[in-house]
């Protein structure tokens, strides 16, 4: 292991790259590795152990890629396999958090509304967090079914995707929320859409620059920091249709990608990545 090493990212599909985009603002020298498990998104409908057993087979994947740390950009996969790979890991595991204390922090009326799958809605660790912070504020869950697959399906802005989220969102409003938190990683590329229907006295805010920056504080407690004078790569993989990632995650990343297929192994029955 050293600083040279790549840092490896996944999520259930696209979304992830709302991550990755900070982590690269953030560390602009380190050689990012992305996975993009379009194939079985999304996971909010999954069982904990299909969840599970994903993310351990594309860790093992990134893994055998020298990463240095993964990032686990996705709250769902967070909530339902976090603790499995840190206890099957050596290498740094950095997590998604909803932005739930810094939405307290914020919020005039009291009332914050969470936009999020609902397996994150019940996870362990949104119960922590709500039980941590709301005992001064109202967390209003909201469980948004729909979205991820809009957003895999590059819909950001479309008449399907604005009825989904004013169903979301309105109801949030009427109950008095003024400070909306994005708890998917796919929902920051709705988020104009969202300030949009909320309108500009609500704030939006999600967690990807806060993972961007516990990222970098791993790296430097372990002195595996890429010198930041270097300019950092970046590979990307898909378990989905390549005709179909090729295009979009090049539109999300805003610049002319290629995406990889991920090889699979069909005899575990998990379209195991190799």
């Amino acid at each position: 292991m050293n600083a040279l090493n790549p840092i490896g990212v996944f999520d259930s599909g696209v979304g992830g790259l709302s991550v990755l985009r900070e982590i690269r603002r953030a560390l602009p020298g380190e050689d990012l590795l992305y996975v993009a498990d379009s194939a079985h998104a999304p996971y909010g409908d999954k069982s904990q152990q299909f969840i599970e057993a994903r993310s351990i087979a594309i860790t093992e994947f990134l893994v055998s890629r020298n990463a240095k740390a993964i990032v686990v950009a996705c709250n769902t996969a967070t909530g339902a396999a976090v603790t499995t790979l840190r206890s099957r890991f050596s290498v740094p595991i950095i997590a998604m958090e909803p932005a739930v204390k810094p939405a307290a922090t914020h919020t005039k009326t009291g009332v914050i509304g969470v936009l999020a799958t609902s397996r994150t809605l019940v996870s362990d660790n949104f119960v922590y967090l709500f039980a941590r912070y709301g005992a001064d504020v109202e967390i209003v869950g909201q469980a948004c079914p729909g979205l991820v697959e809009q957003v895999e399906a590059g819909d950001l802005s479309g008449d399907k995707t604005r009825a989904l989220l004013e169903r979301y969102v309105l109801p949030l409003l009427e109950r008095g929320a003024d400070t909306l938190v994005l708890g998917c990683t796919h929902y920051p590329f709705l988020a104009p859409l969202i300030q949009e229907i909320a309108g500009s006295g609500v704030a939006v805010i999600d967690s990807a620059a806060a993972v961007a920056r516990q990222l970098h504080r791993r790296l430097e407690a372990g002195d595996l920091l890429a010198d930041g004078d270097r300019v950092g790569t970046e590979c990307f993989w898909t378990s989905g249709a390549l005709d179909k990632a090729q295009p979009l995650v090049s539109r999300l990343w805003k610049m002319d990608v290629e995406v990889r297929s991920l090889l699979s192994d069909v005899g575990v029955g998990l379209n195991k990545p190799v």
